[in-house]
């Protein structure tokens, strides 16, 4: 287990929280933006190929090797622990090829304790909110967990890569932030001018237009250590706020924790770098192209003659959530004969992660 330091930077203020059970006023939020405020930006959003948006003053710029820390916030269930394993050994397959930045890995297990991988990926285990706290969305955890993790571990790269179990690196990562301009992937359901009322909420008119919110989550989000300690505990103050409030919590939905990472950076005046070969989504993504990761979110599935049935059951399918309690099985059917190379790449690099993870089938006594 890596190790610790001290908590005293943060924890009067979490503990205050967690302690009362309530939620921060909007008068100390907006007091803790003020105070880490780092600038105040109203850029026009360039357009590139592959990158949605990077500054002109940073585009090209070089230099020394830049490693980054990948963590991945996870929970001691099955479901999480099957995504894990495979994301654990791809990482390892490409960690050291040509042109990575990746540094180490930690798992960050909010559980509040250790569970039996422990001794397969490195992993850091750290509180989950208190009972009740996260009303079933278990999300709420993460920025929590980030929190702790940040706080309490000894993290020697200067940057950090937040990614998610269902993460597949397809070939080595290299650091896409530069300076104080992290870099993060764009979703085209984040779209932030369309709630704008909701989102002034949290991101009053003062701190500038709805469009200085990135259209991202928190992962795939790569970022220096010390901006990510910085809008860490905003993140969670946002998302618990967030999720207290009916009316966004019915607007946002399963998206609410990125909304709140949005917002955060935002509060911050920190802006990322838009890209889109940060990662795809299959089936919606249907060429591998540059890609450096793959997101299997969605469920996949076809017909037998390979056309896609989405939305339902195909007579092919893999649906990640078809073993949220169970696991999946070795060597999984290919896809039938025109069925996208985004989704044959991924059930074969599934296939290669099963066939070589020791005792892969020794999970199922955990069931």
């Amino acid at each position: 287990m890596m190790g610790r330091k001290s908590m005293s930077r943060a924890s009067p203020l979490l503990l205050l929280l967690l302690g009362s059970g309530l939620f921060f006023a909007a008068y100390n939020l907006l007091a803790l933006v003020h105070h880490h405020q780092r600038r105040e930006s109203g850029r026009v959003l360039p357009r590139d190929d592959q990158v949605t948006w990077m500054p002109h003053e940073v585009k090209g710029s070089g230099g020394p090797r830049r490693p980054f820390h990948v963590a991945v916030t996870a929970t001691e269930t099955t479901y999480s622990r099957w995504q894990c394993r495979i994301m654990y050994y791809w990482y390892k397959r490409v960690k050291d090829g040509e042109g990575s930045e990746m540094g180490g890995f930690t798992r960050v297990l909010h559980s509040g304790r250790p569970d039996s991988l422990m001794d397969e990926i490195p992993t850091f285990v750290v509180d989950p909110l208190p009972a009740n706290i996260d009303r079933g969305y278990v999300v709420l955890n993460r920025p929590w967990a980030f929190v702790q993790w940040l706080e309490k571990a000894t993290i020697e790269e200067e940057y950090i890569l937040m990614a998610e179990p269902d993460h597949i690196f397809v070939k080595p990562l290299p650091n896409l932030a530069r300076d104080d301009y992290p870099a993060g992937f764009p979703f085209f359901y984040m779209r932030p001018d369309e709630h704008a009322q909701t989102i002034r909420k949290y991101f009053p008119e003062e701190n500038g237009p709805v469009t200085k919110i990135d259209s991202i989550g928190n992962s795939p989000v790569i970022i220096k250590k010390s901006m990510l300690e910085m809008i860490a505990p905003t993140w969670m103050n946002v998302s618990l706020n967030m999720k207290a409030d009916p009316e966004t919590d019915k607007t946002f939905g399963w998206i609410l924790d990125m909304y709140a990472y949005a917002i955060a950076s935002a509060l911050h005046g920190v802006q990322h770098i838009l890209c889109k070969d940060f990662m795809i989504q299959p089936p919606l993504d249907e060429k591998l192209g540059n890609t450096y990761i793959i997101h299997f979110t969605y469920g996949c599935d076809y017909s037998s003659k390979g056309e896609l049935t989405y939305g339902k059951i195909g007579e092919w399918r893999f649906d990640k959530k078809s073993y949220t309690s169970g696991l999946p099985p070795r060597n999984l059917s290919l896809p039938p004969p025109g069925v996208p190379e985004t989704v044959v790449k991924l059930v074969k690099m599934i296939n290669e992660a099963t066939a070589n993870i020791r005792g892969w089938d020794d999970e199922r006594k955990y069931l």
